[in-house]
């Protein structure tokens, strides 16, 4: 999970997120994507015990809703945390789970902590409360297994907050624990928008 924490870093980048206010933000979900998981720095593991599927930059494709009018790129997506579902695999995979749609905590940015030069969006899935890997990491959220080089489809549906500057990790994985539980609750809306892009990372369809 990308993060704002300066923890051992220089000058942080300037993030996307101070050109948007959360109204304008919110104008432009929900934003639908396809890519495929590469491995990145694995930070969320080590440091704070929060695991991401990173999606490769260079393979994004950006699908927009009804209601965009123009269609955004990758570098005009604002920094920030979101809220969204998220499916990894393939449908006719054997013994996968590529049929299973999470709610997810989304971050989109630099990663400041650690003075990334580039933007990366990085979904945490969140497993259903009475699955095992729920509450399996070092810090009790979600414990997956590697999903490198698989198919990922992800709607980002809401805007939680922008990036911000954190006194160390402990406080990071404090707000980033927050920001699942919003998750959680936000993807159990029965509103339309919220079913229609749970059906969207369901199906197959572009």
């Amino acid at each position: 999970m990308s993060s704002s924490a300066q923890v051992g870093s220089s000058e942080p980048h300037v993030l996307d997120h101070d050109h948007f206010d959360a109204k304008t933000i919110q104008e432009m979900l929900p934003l639908r994507m396809m890519s495929t998981v590469v491995r990145g720095f694995g930070r969320g593991s080590t440091d704070l015990g929060i695991p991401t599927a990173n999606l490769d930059r260079t393979a994004i494709k950006l699908l927009n809703n009804s209601s965009n009018k123009a269609l955004l790129t990758f570098d005009d997506l604002p920094c920030g945390i979101y809220w969204g579902f998220c499916r990894i695999g393939e449908k006719s995979a054997q013994g996968g789970d590529g049929t299973t749609v999470y709610k997810t905590a989304v971050s989109i940015g630099y990663n400041p902590t650690y003075n990334n030069k580039e933007k990366t969006i990085e979904p945490h899935l969140i497993a259903p409360p009475k699955d095992a890997r729920r509450h399996a990491s070092s810090c009790g959220e979600t414990l997956m297994g590697v999903f490198y080089d698989q198919p990922i489809r992800l709607s980002v549906v809401g805007y939680l907050r922008p990036e911000l500057p954190f006194e160390g990790l402990e406080k990071l994985v404090e707000a980033i624990k927050n920001d699942i539980v919003n998750a959680e609750q936000l993807g159990e809306s029965s509103d339309k928008k919220v079913t229609d892009e749970k059906e969207w990372v369901a199906s197959e369809s572009t």
